[in-house]
């Protein structure tokens, strides 16, 4: 009677071994799934942690349209010398609660849920964070990783670092990548220079820069730009442009 218990553990065991023999390409595959995520992860994190001290080189975007124009204009300019009442605007126009939120506009996808998904609801972060480290077109896959890689920018970057990173590499029109080199295309002028109505025609055409001019702007495009002038002045006001105004 005292060996039937070893006897039954012998046989699970062996059972247990025939599963493992039976199924080795599943578990060779599920491996090399759980270690090529962990490595991507991984690699995000430190991408993210490097972007937030030095100056993205370039982005999967801009590399995509140099091989498309087979050359672009960018130029980097820090935060500080960018004329504030820019970075206002394109806050105004993409995202007013910006300093708001930790990434998600709860608000806003909840008013875009209610609207069937006719308006959009991604934040200045999210946006960000695309241009950055993703690629552009509509992807569950894109935006599962946007989803995930949002909140860790906004932990571990500051809102100046994030609106500084995202007039650096927004696109203005063909080509022209960025604010410095948009001012300079389209007026003459460097990004310290621009005017509150040239920074609100550069923020109204950023939805669909190669659609819409900020040198010859449509009406559509002049009456966008009064908004966000309007926009611009009024988060000044309310103090919802503070988490990224020099103190």
């Amino acid at each position: 009677m005292a060996r039937k218990p070893a006897a039954k553990s012998r046989k699970r065991a062996t059972k247990g071994k025939r599963a493992r023999r039976r199924f080795p390409l599943v578990q060779t595959l599920w491996w090399w799934v759980t270690r090529s995520l962990m490595g991507v992860a991984l690699l995000a994190l430190l991408a993210i942690a490097l972007f937030s001290v030095i100056r993205p080189p370039t982005t999967p975007y801009i590399v995509a349209e140099g091989y498309r124009h087979g050359e672009i204009r960018r130029d980097w300019v820090a935060l500080e010398d960018i004329a504030p009442v820019m970075a206002r605007s394109v806050v105004a126009a993409e995202d007013a609660n910006y300093c708001l939120h930790w990434g998600f506009d709860m608000g806003a996808i909840r008013d875009a849920l209610e609207d069937g998904g006719q308006r959009g609801a991604s934040t200045l972060s999210q946006q960000m964070v695309k241009n950055v480290y993703l690629w552009h077109g509509r992807s569950w896959l894109r935006k599962a990783m946007e989803a995930v890689m949002t909140p860790m920018v906004e932990l571990v970057w500051s809102k100046r670092r994030i609106v500084e990173v995202y007039l650096n590499v927004a696109e203005f029109d063909k080509g022209v990548f960025g604010v410095e080199a948009a001012a300079q295309h389209y007026f003459g002028v460097g990004a310290g220079a621009l005017s509150a109505r040239q920074a609100a025609l550069l923020a109204a055409v950023l939805p669909d820069p190669k659609a819409r001019s900020a040198k010859d702007p449509s009406r559509f495009v002049r009456n966008r730009a009064s908004q966000i002038a309007d926009g611009a002045a009024t988060i000044r006001a309310d103090g919802r442009a503070a988490c990224f105004e020099a103190q």
